[in-house]
């Protein structure tokens, strides 16, 4: 069911799209920062996968703030981005998970670096942890670690033309279609992006989410299967495995 419908004038900066579920501890948290951006050029999208607590009481409220609002049982996390990507009109799109927030300069920032860097298809913008700030960007890692970007959530801004050419979230994959995305988008498509600043915040992520909550033997066959099946060499894959497996080794038994 569309909850809320209201089109934009002209194309915005950036769709902001926000999947939900039973999300209301931090929701209104997450729209706050929304609302309080200094750069008021965006949309936002949420995709409710049919909550029964309050967190459609809390959408309403924020109806000022909404464009679209499309809540029905879906097929997971990543079946909602697909929805999200769907709807989206925006010149960037970003994935603002609903216990995470942007800062207030987040799309300044993003908008200095369109007018800067107008050839690049997507950034990654640094975003805060619980240990720390994730920064940069380093394309040759995603052949041997995740340790190539910074966040998804909060900190992962792509044009929605280069989106389209890349395609959706695989829903074969349960816990990781985000790397399978990442990988064909830098390895199979070859697009050009940027890290920003350490000092350049875009967004607070926190802890506890969905990827919190992923079985740590299932997440790590996931990855070798992406890997695999997005052309890396079964050598490359396994040797991989075995010094993920080593390193791991006490969390498997």
């Amino acid at each position: 069911m569309i909850l809320i419908s209201k089109t934009k004038k002209k194309e915005p900066l950036v769709s902001i799209i926000t999947v939900t579920l039973n999300s209301e501890k931090y929701l209104e948290e997450t729209l706050k920062s929304i609302e309080n951006q200094k750069n008021k050029d965006y949309e936002v999208i949420i995709i409710d996968g049919h909550s029964v607590d309050s967190t459609i009481e809390i959408i309403k409220k924020y109806e000022n703030l909404v464009n679209f609002c499309l809540t029905e049982k879906d097929n997971g996390i990543y079946d909602a981005f697909n929805k999200g990507l769907k709807y989206a009109k925006g010149k960037y799109i970003v994935f603002v998970n609903s216990d995470d927030v942007l800062t207030p300069e987040a799309l300044e920032l993003l908008s200095a670096y369109d007018k800067k860097y107008k050839d690049i298809d997507f950034l990654f913008g640094s975003v805060k942890k619980h240990w720390g700030v994730l920064y940069g960007y380093k394309p040759y890692k995603i052949k041997f670690t995740w340790g190539f970007y910074s966040s998804h959530s909060t900190g992962f801004y792509i044009k929605r033309a280069s989106a389209k050419k890349i395609g959706n979230y695989n829903l074969k994959y349960k816990f990781h279609a985000d790397f399978d995305y990442f990988y064909r988008m830098i390895i199979k498509h070859k697009m050009k992006g940027i890290g920003t600043k350490k000092d350049e915040l875009f967004g607070i992520f926190r802890r506890g989410g969905f990827s919190s909550k992923i079985d740590f033997k299932k997440s790590y066959l996931e990855d070798l299967r992406i890997r695999i099946d997005n052309g890396q060499s079964y050598l490359t894959v396994a040797v991989l495995a075995f010094f993920k497996f080593i390193k791991n080794f006490q969390r498997f038994f």
